[in-house]
C-alpha cells in the first residue's frame, strides 16, 4: 500500500536551481528586483503594490510607541489582531488606549486568539468592552474540534484609518518591553506600512474577523484609496491553517531559491522540515552565503530549539552559518536576499508557522529598507556566538539524546 504523504512534506524531487536570469538591459540590481517579482506574482497569485513607504522597528520601545501613537490618531476605524495578549503595564496602556478611541465615537475592533490571548486580564477587557471595543475570540479550545485546536490565529496587524498599518513580530507583553538590553527585553522586529499594501494587511485582520463575527464592514468603513507614499514594492501574502502545500511555503520556497549571493534569516523558532533544510543546503551548496541568527541561551521554548538543533551539523557541513544570539530572546522573524529584497512578519522558520497557523507577511522589494534590515542583522550577529562545525559534531550524546526526543512531535512546534 502506498503510504500517504503528509500535506507539508516536500514534493518528490529535489530543490532545483534558480532559473536563469531574465534578459533585460536594467542595471543588475533592478533585474533582481523583477526577477523576484515576477516569480512572487505568478507563483503565489497576488499582485504586488507600488508607492509604499515602510519604516522598520527595532524593540518595544519604538514599535509600542509608534503603535500607540497610531491608535491616537485613529478618528473613523481602528482594527487590531495578535496571538499574544498578556498582562502588564504595556498591555494596560493598549487596553486603556483603545478605550479611550472607542468612546471618542471610532470604531475599534480587537481580534485576540482563543489560546495565545488567554492570560489577558479580564478587567482590562471588561473595561474595553465598556467603552465600545468589539471584542471577538479566534478559536477558543474550548468550543473547537480537535482538528481545530492546532490551528492558531498567529497574525500581529494593526490597521489605522484604512492608511497606516503595523505587522510584524510583536506579542502584547512585559517581554517585548525595552530595546533587547538584557534578557528582559525580547529583541523583535515590526513595520509600519502606508500605501496600497495597507488593504493587503487588512484582508488579513478581515479574513480572521470574519470567522468571529457576523458583521464585516460597516458604514465607518471607507474604502479609500491610496495614493503612493514611498517607493516600495510590496506583497502581502497570507498563510493559513488549512492541508496541503500552502503560500506561506512557497513564498520562503520562491525566496531561498531565488537568492543569488547572500541570504539572513533571523527567526524565533526554527524546525523546519526535511524539505527545508535541504532547501537552505542547496542554497549554500550553490555559492550563497547563508547565514542563520536563532536565540540562544534565552530561548522561551527550548523543545522548538532542541528540534532545530537536530539540524545544526547537516546544515553547517554545507556551509551554512549559525549563529545563536546571546543578549535575550531572539523573537524577530526577517529574511533578506541579496540586498534586495526582504521579508517580514508573523512567520517562523517552523513546521507550525508553515503549515498550522494562520500568519502574515511582507514580501518587500526595496533596496533602502533591505539595508536597514540587515544593519539590524549584522547588529545580532556581533551579539551572537557562531555555531563552530567541528565542536557542534562532538556535541554530547546526552544532547543528541535530546534532540531525537523532540523529532516525533516537531510538526507541532
Amino acid at each position: 500500500m502506498t503510504r500517504t504523504q503528509e500535506p507539508s512534506e516536500p514534493p518528490p524531487h529535489k530543490p532545483e536551481a534558480p532559473d536563469a536570469p531574465l534578459a533585460t538591459d536594467a542595471p543588475d540590481g533592478d533585474a533582481r528586483v523583477v526577477r523576484i517579482r515576477r516569480r512572487l506574482e505568478r507563483l503565489i497569485g497576488i499582485a504586488a503594490t507600488e508607492g509604499n513607504k515602510l519604516i522598520p522597528l527595532r524593540n518595544g520601545d519604538e514599535i509600542f510607541a509608534a503603535m500607540l501613537a497610531g491608535i491616537r490618531r485613529a478618528e473613523h476605524t481602528v482594527d487590531m489582531m495578535t496571538f499574544v495578549y498578556w498582562k502588564g503595564d504595556i498591555a494596560r496602556q493598549f487596553a486603556q488606549t483603545l478605550a479611550e478611541r472607542a468612546r471618542a465615537g471610532v470604531r475599534v475592533r480587537l481580534l485576540l486568539d482563543g489560546f495565545g490571548s488567554r492570560l489577558i486580564e479580564t478587567e482590562q477587557l471588561d473595561a474595553m468592552e465598556r467603552a465600545g471595543v468589539q471584542v471577538a475570540w479566534f478559536r477558543k479550545p474550548l468550543y473547537l474540534s480537535p482538528l481545530k485546536q492546532n490551528h492558531r490565529c498567529h497574525r500581529k496587524v494593526l490597521v489605522v484609518d484604512e492608511e497606516t498599518a503595523f505587522t510584524g513580530g510583536v506579542g502584547i507583553a512585559e517581554e517585548w518591553c525595552g530595546d533587547a538590553r538584557n534578557e528582559n527585553e525580547w529583541r523583535d522586529t515590526h513595520v509600519e506600512v502606508r500605501g496600497p499594501a495597507v488593504d493587503g494587511i487588512a484582508a488579513a485582520f478581515a479574513q480572521n474577523w470574519a470567522e468571529c463575527h457576523d458583521e464585516l464592514f460597516d458604514e465607518r468603513d471607507r474604502f479609500i484609496e491610496h495614493r503612493p507614499q514611498g517607493d516600495a514594492v510590496v506583497q502581502v501574502v497570507r498563510g493559513s491553517a488549512s492541508f496541503g502545500w500552502q503560500d506561506m511555503q512557497t513564498l520562503i520556497r520562491v525566496m531561498l531559491q531565488s537568492a543569488e549571493e547572500r541570504l539572513r534569516l533571523a527567526t524565533a523558532y526554527f524546525s523546519p522540515d526535511a524539505y527545508f533544510v535541504e532547501l537552505l543546503c542547496a542554497t549554500a551548496r550553490r555559492g550563497v552565503e547563508v547565514e542563520i541568527v536563532l536565540p540562544g541561551p534565552h530561548t522561551d521554548k527550548r523543545v522548538c530549539q532542541l528540534a532545530g538543533q537536530h539540524y545544526y551539523q547537516d546544515l553547517t557541513a554545507c556551509g551554512v552559518k549559525i549563529y545563536q544570539y546571546q543578549p535575550t530572546m531572539m523573537h524577530a522573524k526577517v529574511i533578506t536576499v541579496d540586498r534586495v529584497a526582504a521579508l517580514i512578519g508573523s512567520t517562523n522558520f517552523n513546521r507550525r508557522s508553515l503549515a498550522h497557523d494562520e500568519e502574515v507577511m511582507l514580501a518587500v522589494l526595496d533596496e533602502e529598507f533591505t539595508a536597514t534590515l540587515d544593519e539590524h542583522f549584522e547588529a545580532d550577529v556581533a551579539a551572537s556566538e557562531l555555531i563552530q562545525a567541528d565542536r557542534w559534531q562532538r556535541r554530547s550524546v546526552l544532547q543528541r539524546a535530546r534532540e531525537a526526543a523532540v523529532q516525533p512531535i516537531r510538526r507541532f512546534l
